[in-house]
């Protein structure tokens, strides 16, 4: 069993940044590639971002390359989301998503292969 909780949300203006954290429990972490989804108003949930167990291969949405960094940090059982250059319509409820299970692939995560999921942290995007 993993369990998630975000945190870092919060209000900022366009071409700002913020950096989401995920805090995960359990002994096997290092062994589950994660992810981060979101869901803006009126829109079904969509993935943003994922990252490999080993942390050294990572994928992104279209709308956020070159913008949003993935990272993980192992040893603390926590996955980042580092959000720069924000824009109004990257408001959304942010959520951090584990794989289904150790051996499931980033790539998997993609097309929404997602085990656990955590509660979410808003971000609001003002222009």
């Amino acid at each position: 069993q993993v369990q998630l909780v975000e945190s870092g949300g919060g209000l900022v203006q366009a071409g700002g940044s913020l950096r989401l954290s995920c805090a995960a429990s359990g002994r096997t972490f290092s062994s589950y590639a994660m992810g981060w989804f979101r869901q803006a108003p009126g829109k079904e949930r969509a993935f943003v971002a994922a990252i490999r167990a080993s942390g050294v291969i990572t994928y992104y949405a279209d709308s956020v390359k070159g913008r949003f960094t993935i990272s993980r940090d192992n040893a603390k059982n926590t996955v980042y989301l580092q959000m720069n250059s924000l824009k109004p319509e990257d408001t959304a409820v942010y959520y951090c998503a584990a794989a289904p299970r150790p051996g499931t692939t980033a790539q998997a995560m993609v097309s929404g292969a997602v085990g656990y999921w955590g509660k979410g942290t808003l971000v609001t995007v003002s222009s």
